[in-house]
């Protein structure tokens, strides 16, 4: 038995004009919204609550180091020593589909232009509300583990990688991507659902680089069915039951099931350098299982629930034994790797190579200075001036076959542009070991680091112990890959920041981990050097909030485009109001609704909302106009089985209004369409 406590926070953030973190292209920037974004979080305790353990799972890219250190300043100062590095494990599903800009390290805030501290902000005091609430909530309950396969969601998108690594290795797996799912449940003393963790490695890219909506992906849709089927009657994001779908080793796993293909020709170009006769890599793209992205996240979501569905409905496996974490602060440009008693080899200062430019078949993913949007700005000029800058020939011949793009852990200017000093973390519930580590690990570097740690605690008496891999972790160190990936270069090779030894230092170090904790010599582990805090204010190159304006006769929240008067479950609902920017709501209101989808209940005669702007089947669109004027879209795609009956949307925005000449303050409004009637074909 245990203390256990479960928490969910939205965590979203400002919807529009913010670049979303993941694909790395600058013209993606959020233009409205498909589905919130959550912080979920699970305390564990022992029941004398000597010790303790916090999991988050948070609906974004990753884990950034400034983020981890703002929030457990702010757990500091609420709860002392309750809450600290070492028993907080912070992790991120990596849905490419939500705000970037909360990052202090230089080479992210190029594509998320600059520390945007509205989105910080957002996912900072999400995570911290849902501890919160499990804090609030801990009671006495019990853990339960399961296992199982997913099918038919995931490629590697490396197959000629992976070939690299030995053939007696790769004849032990049955694939090259990692099919089965570990889950915990976890219900209170008396049997009352309190809540799941489930992790699975698969990378939330079902919604593309052309996507310009605010969506947590494929394993958010999974947290959403799942939710909703447990807290019945309630609206997303509402209810007590929280469902988090985390990452674990996705980094050469793709959602997009039918592989990649020549967008312009439609012949496959599955091969080494993921090339297009007429084209070249840019236009090699996969796709997923359904017949758009949005049809994509739906059917990956809903396998990944399935599976999880069925294997919480089964779980038996009661996990039981003490509680523990370990945690050390690694200067990971410096590590010395003992490979055996004869051989050391080093890891090195950050860099990227060339390949890292090319992006992937799942986006092409790169900042590419030939564009446009970084042409005469003193900002990245400045950059640029640096970059031209060339790697040391030690840093060249240490990353070697690596042909560095950006010598990234030689640039410093105006901040360093990598982390040297990483995080690495172990928590352990009885017979479960959660290895959270700084990035996105490739298949088979996984398999090698769950092994070798697995082996770790077999040897010094804790058998059987059931490893798994949480992705995203603390901060963001790109990617790792396995030293034989490395030699061939494709993007999670090029991208392997530390060098070609960099996942056996992990191995090193987790192992390390592995062994204080199985000989309870956790006290004894060195803290490690920890890592620096940027002075960074708000330095952004997002445009300026203006004052927004309605067009002549209009005022905000009229509707320029009506509803027809009647509709059948299948179809879409749409309308148009005179809108305004969204991030003068995000800036203004921490839990703030955009639409409300409203049934006319004739006995109370009252309106009552049987869909928000988290439900899957909305989508809020913002689309800018004249200077100072926008337009807000809503649509409600009618689910099958919606019951008959009157219904109306509403909308709810913030315009700005200019007070005097340095003074402006954000007057809320709302739009209601007309009413119209659904009826059963």
């Amino acid at each position: 038995n245990y203390l256990l406590g479960v928490g969910r926070a939205d965590c979203t953030g400002p919807v529009a004009e913010v670049p979303l973190m993941g694909y790395a292209n600058l013209d993606q920037v959020g233009g409205g919204l498909l589905t919130r974004l959550y912080s979920r979080a699970f305390i564990m305790a022992d029941l004398d609550d000597s010790r303790r353990v916090v999991f988050v799972s948070t609906d974004i890219g990753m884990v950034s180091q400034r983020l981890r250190l703002e929030v457990l300043e702010k757990l500091k100062s609420k709860y002392g020593e309750l809450y600290r590095q070492d028993n907080v494990i912070l992790s991120g599903t990596h849905t490419h589909s939500g705000p970037g800009g909360y990052f202090q390290y230089t080479l992210f805030w190029i594509t998320s232009k600059g520390l945007i501290t509205s989105s910080l902000n957002a996912i900072v005091n999400g995570i911290i509300k849902s501890i919160d609430i499990a804090h609030q909530n801990l009671k006495k309950g019990r853990l339960f583990i399961n296992r199982g396969t997913v099918a038919n969601s995931q490629i590697n998108r490396s197959p000629f990688s992976y070939l690299e690594n030995p053939a007696s290795e790769r004849s032990r797996y049955s694939s090259n991507t990692d099919k089965e799912m570990l889950m915990l449940k976890m219900v209170d003393e008396n049997g009352q659902e309190l809540g799941m963790i489930s992790w699975f490695a698969v990378h939330p890219v079902s919604m593309n680089n052309t996507n310009h909506l605010v969506n947590s992906d494929n394993v958010g849709y999974a947290s959403y069915l799942f939710e909703q089927d447990k807290n019945k009657g309630m609206l997303p994001g509402e209810g007590s039951f929280v469902a988090a779908f985390a990452s674990s080793n996705l980094g050469d796993v793709s959602p997009n099931t039918k592989g990649p293909f020549c967008i312009n020709t439609g012949e496959s170009c599955d091969n080494p350098q993921s090339t297009c006769p007429i084209g070249g890599a840019t236009m090699c793209m996969a796709t997923g299982p359904g017949n758009n992205m949005f049809d994509s996240t739906r059917i990956i979501g809903q396998n990944i629930y399935w599976k999880a569905r069925e294997m919480y409905e089964k779980a038996s496996q009661e996990v039981t034994g003490p509680i523990s974490s370990a945690h050390q602060w690694v200067n990971m440009s410096d590590v010395s790797v003992e490979l055996n008693a004869t051989h050391t080899v080093k890891t090195c200062k950050p860099a990227l190579g060339h390949s890292f430019a090319a992006g992937t078949i799942d986006g092409v993913g790169a900042f590419n200075f030939t564009q446009g949007s970084v042409e005469g700005d003193p900002f990245w000029d400045e950059i640029r001036n640096q970059l031209l800058g060339e790697p040391s020939n030690e840093t060249k011949a240490c990353h070697k076959p690596k042909a560095i793009l950006f010598s990234t852990g030689e640039m410093t200017w105006p901040h360093p542009w990598h982390p040297d000093i990483v995080d690495v973390q172990i928590a352990t519930i009885g017979s479960l070991a959660i290895v959270a580590v700084p990035g996105e690990f490739t298949t088979m570097s996984g398999r090698r680091l769950r092994e070798a740690v697995k082996k770790e605690f077999d040897s010094h008496g804790m058998a059987r112990m059931d490893v798994v891999i949480a992705g995203l972790c603390n901060v963001y160190t790109h990617y790792i890959a396995t030293y034989e990936e490395y030699q061939v270069q494709r993007y999670e090779a090029a991208s392997t920041i530390y060098g070609p030894h960099t996942l056996s230092a992990y191995i090193q170090l987790y192992r390390g981990l592995a062994r204080a904790i199985a000989m309870n010599t956790v006290q004894d582990l060195p803290r490690g050097p920890q890592p620096p805090y940027f002075s960074i204010t708000n330095l952004t190159l997002l445009p300026i909030l203006t004052v927004d304006r309605a067009p002549v006769n209009k005022t905000f929240g009229d509707v320029l485009q009506e509803v027809r008067q009647q509709y059948q479950a299948g179809e879409v609902v749409e309308v148009t109001f005179v809108g305004a920017n969204p991030r003068n709501s995000a800036e203004n209101v921490t839990e703030h609704n955009f639409l409300a989808v409203e049934r006319y209940a004739s006995t109370s005669d009252s309106w009552d909302v049987v869909q928000n702007d988290a439900s899957w089947e909305t989508r809020f669109y913002w689309i800018k106009g004249l200077p100072g004027q926008s337009k807000v879209t809503v649509e409600w795609h009618i689910p099958r089985g919606t019951e008959s009956g009157i219904y109306r949307i509403r909308y709810f925005g913030h315009y700005r209004k200019r007070l005097s000449l340095n003074h402006t303050v954000c007057v809320p409004f709302e739009g209601t369409s007309s009413a119209f009637e659904i009826t059963t074909s």
